[in-house]
């Protein structure tokens, strides 16, 4: 008989969801419950503490090799990922994917390496598609994959993207989940489902990323393995990235290990690319202010010829530093667009 296991992603809106399925969920479920949601990595989460006052089972956080026993629920820690490992758990600070550790699609791809068909994931609200390619990879696998209506969510794009790229078995209201997973649970695997030849580079693309999050520093020509290379590189280290396909949707990965769909490289790099605009209208700023400076102390000692140079090169770099100015006020603009878009598209 084949073990199962519920692992579940959540980001914005989905924590009172989590808590009430939670709360739902029978005290005898006999399978262990992985959650990842999104959190601040700079201060200590209470999540495992409030999700045990909100149901029958215990919630924690656990040590990076505990032994993994059913009836548990197991709460990704700030900035580390949670990961399945045969039976125990691995909590590592890999590489972010799509900006967040822990991530939803590392936590997914762990379970779907480990537990195969027995595998049942469930994605909630939150913004952008972190959980897609994981979901994907448990339902390559065999497993099962549950999404929130994203009609009932307060942030659809994650149960949308998962239902745009992914056949899911169950698109189902917040209320619906606990019952169907204590259903999903009860039900025995009795034999192993026999894995196909077409399925052999996608497990073994799995058990690359799920190093690659669990901090394994694999050879460069290994990680370059998993899909063409692009003339692109990464925001977070500047290395390459490469493309990795699965079905329809297309995600990246950086030499170095930086996961990111191409929303979340979107965002990403207009985010950046607005710093930069930001730092390049400051350092305008800063050398005008400077330039003036000297050429005032200039006029002040009697070289006017030498002082109306200066001043003339700090005037027309400020004039420049206004024109950043509105290009990085456009800048942001445009990034609200692409967000206001999204949200209309959800």
């Amino acid at each position: 008989m084949l073990p199962r296991c519920i692992v579940i992603g959540a980001s914005a809106g989905g924590y009172e969801v989590l808590k009430d399925l939670v709360s739902q969920l029978p005290a005898d479920l006999a399978v262990p419950v992985f959650v990842v949601l999104h959190i601040p990595s700079y201060e200590p989460s209470p999540l495992p503490e409030i999700l045990s006052h909100a149901g029958p089972l215990t919630a924690v956080h656990p040590a990076d090799g505990a032994k993994i026993e059913p009836g548990v629920i197991y709460v990704a820690p700030p900035d580390h990922h949670l990961l399945t490992d045969d039976s125990h758990i691995a909590v590592k600070r890999g590489p972010k994917e799509n900006g967040f550790r822990p991530s939803i699609d590392a936590l997914f791809r762990s379970a779907a390496y480990s537990y195969g068909p027995g595998a049942i994931g469930v994605v909630l609200s939150g913004s952008l598609n972190d959980g897609t390619s994981g979901l994907w990879s448990i339902k390559r696998l065999g497993g099962v994959a549950i999404v929130q209506d994203p009609y009932e969510a307060r942030f659809p794009s994650m149960p949308r993207s998962a239902l745009e790229y992914i056949e899911a078995d169950y698109k189902v209201r917040s209320t619906e989940i606990a019952p169907l997973l204590a259903q999903l649970a009860r039900e025995q695997l009795d034999q192993e489902v026999p894995m196909s030849n077409d399925k052999d580079d996608d497990v073994k693309s799995m058990a690359k990323e799920v190093q690659i999050a669990a901090g394994v520093n694999l050879p460069e020509k290994s990680i370059l393995e998993l899909g063409p290379l692009t003339p692109f590189t990464c925001p977070e280290c500047r290395g390459a990235l490469i493309r990795i396909k699965e079905g329809g949707l297309f995600r990246f990965r950086c030499h170095t290990g930086h996961g990111f769909t191409a929303d979340a490289l979107l965002e990403d790099l207009m985010e950046r690319v607005g710093e930069f605009i930001w730092q390049t209208t400051r350092g305008f700023q800063e050398a005008s202010m400077l330039l003036e400076h000297v050429g005032r102390h200039m006029l002040e000692n009697g070289e006017t010829a030498k002082a109306q140079l200066f001043l003339a090169k700090a005037l027309e770099l400020d004039q420049r530093a206004s024109r950043f100015q509105r290009i990085a006020i456009g800048h942001e603009s445009l990034s609200n667009e692409n967000i206001q878009e999204q949200q209309s598209a959800d």
